[in-house]
């Protein structure tokens, strides 16, 4: 295949990879915001989408935060791209941060205030996967089924971090928006004006071309005349 690998990754790698890029957190930041400020549309919507990215990366829908930000994006009637870019807030650095804050803010907001520190959120999370995962498998084995880590999971920490993310996100939404937005309009005037600029420069380089054309015309004929001239003379 054309696109294949040639040395394939192994599993480890990928995770590695996953948890540090290979030109490093910084350099994908950078990349990310030039592909964000390129993308062809109208500033304001490629904001909207930022702010429907960032919106959703303070959610718990691990997994689902593509087609979360994806479709608040359409409702939103903002660049789907964008929103999808800007999920990259939520990555394996700034999760455990906003992990810890949502599940903290959600507990007090309903009124179970606990401290969590984000080793104990992400071990509920590995439990309630390996029980999900093991429900799904007693299935085709007949071994009884459990629900006690996944109804303490979701009390305990999905839900408080469902509730106590929409606070933040939105904060961090609205400030993606205005962030992005002067920057995007600034950029796509720039970027017009060098078009512009450009383009008046190749018709100037065009009319001196014609310029030349039309002055070389006259000479010619005048050197005609002169041959004509001179025939006429001699005979």
């Amino acid at each position: 295949m054309v696109f294949k690998r040639r040395n394939k990754r192994s599993w480890l790698r990928i995770f590695a990879e996953a948890l540090w890029p290979k030109g490093g957190w910084n350099r994908a930041a950078i990349y990310m915001k030039h592909r964000l400020r390129r993308l062809p549309d109208v500033p304001h919507r490629i904001a909207r989408g930022i702010f429907a990215g960032i919106f959703v990366s303070f959610s718990p829908l691990f997994g689902l935060h593509f087609t979360a930000a994806a479709l608040l994006a359409w409702i939103m009637r903002g660049n789907i791209l964008a929103a999808l870019m800007a999920t990259f807030v939520g990555n394996p650095i700034t999760f455990p941060f906003i992990a810890a804050f949502g599940v903290e803010l959600g507990n007090w907001l309903l009124g179970h205030p606990g401290v969590m520190s984000p080793l104990e959120i992400f071990s509920d999370f590995g439990q309630a996967g390996a029980e999900f995962w093991y429900n799904i498998t007693s299935l085709f084995t007949g071994e009884v089924v459990h629900w006690d880590r996944l109804h303490r999971f979701f009390f305990r920490v999905y839900l408080p971090y469902l509730v106590g993310g929409i606070l933040p996100g939105l904060v961090g939404a609205i400030a993606g928006y205005y962030i992005s937005l002067p920057i995007i309009i600034a950029y796509q005037n720039r970027r017009k004006k060098k078009l512009r600029d450009r383009l008046a420069k190749r018709l100037a380089d065009l009319g001196g071309g014609a310029a030349k054309i039309e002055g070389a015309a006259p000479k010619a004929e005048t050197n005609n005349a002169s041959g004509d001239d001179v025939a006429q003379t001699k005979g």
